[in-house]
């Protein structure tokens, strides 16, 4: 049976070795964990909006898709 080799952890800033254990983790160091909260306050850092198909997106725009739909507000249909 194989051995499983144990995972290094690394340090997403610096990519130093970081224990589980550690109160910073997945950090190595207070020092790393500040410079990736500087990053997120400064926008350096973003979680992204879903992405949609640029046809999706024109036909949602588009005059006839919007007139459709309020004609189907007004006659109750929805």
């Amino acid at each position: 049976m194989p051995r499983k080799r144990p995972i290094k952890l690394r340090c997403p800033i610096c990519k130093k070795p970081a224990q589980a254990a550690d109160a910073d983790f997945p950090f190595c160091s207070e020092r790393c964990r500040l410079i990736d909260l500087g990053k997120w306050a400064s926008g350096a850092y973003v979680v992204s909006s879903p992405v949609t198909d640029a046809e999706e997106a024109l036909r949602q725009d588009s005059p006839e898709v919007q007139n459709e739909v309020q004609n189907n507000d007004e006659d109750g249909n929805r």
